[in-house]
């Protein structure tokens, strides 16, 4: 059920996100979700892609500093509310999530949500418990 998210450390300027994405387009690696976090001087690239280790061996090679995490993926009801029954589920569980980002996926009705959690295990168990759907990593790499 994890999902591994490749994570690219990246200087501030001009170029770099374009010398990764032009690493992962020559490896014939497609992206399907990503996140930015920047400062001033440095930002963190998280990538969810199709071939999570081919990339991480394509961008390591092309000399970008880069780390494989697992993360959760989980489909809402595309709704005023949906997301918010699904969080609900992790807080009265007490697991508390660390970082979350949309996902641009191809199914009906529903919005894609990247999850990264202090206890996937419990996460994962408590959101199926309560009816959230939580895609296997196959399934998002396909996407």
């Amino acid at each position: 059920m994890l999902v591994k998210q490749i994570s690219v450390f990246l200087e501030n300027k001009s170029g770099r996100l374009a010398e990764v994405t032009k690493s992962l387009a020559a490896g014939g690696i497609d992206i399907s979700a990503l996140s930015i976090a920047d400062t001033k001087d440095f930002g963190i690239l998280r990538l969810i892609v199709n071939d999570p280790e081919k990339a991480e061996k394509a961008l390591k090679n092309d000399g970008f500093t880069v780390s494989c995490t697992n993360v959760i993926a989980i489909a809402v009801e595309d709704r005023p509310g949906g997301l918010s029954e699904a969080l609900k589920v992790l807080d009265d569980n007490s697991i508390g999530i660390e970082y979350m980002y949309a996902f641009v996926g191809k199914t009906s009705n529903k919005a894609l949500v990247i999850l990264k959690t202090e206890d996937s295990e419990k996460a994962i168990k408590s959101l199926e418990a309560s009816g959230i759907h939580v895609l296997p990593s196959k399934q998002v790499y396909k996407l």
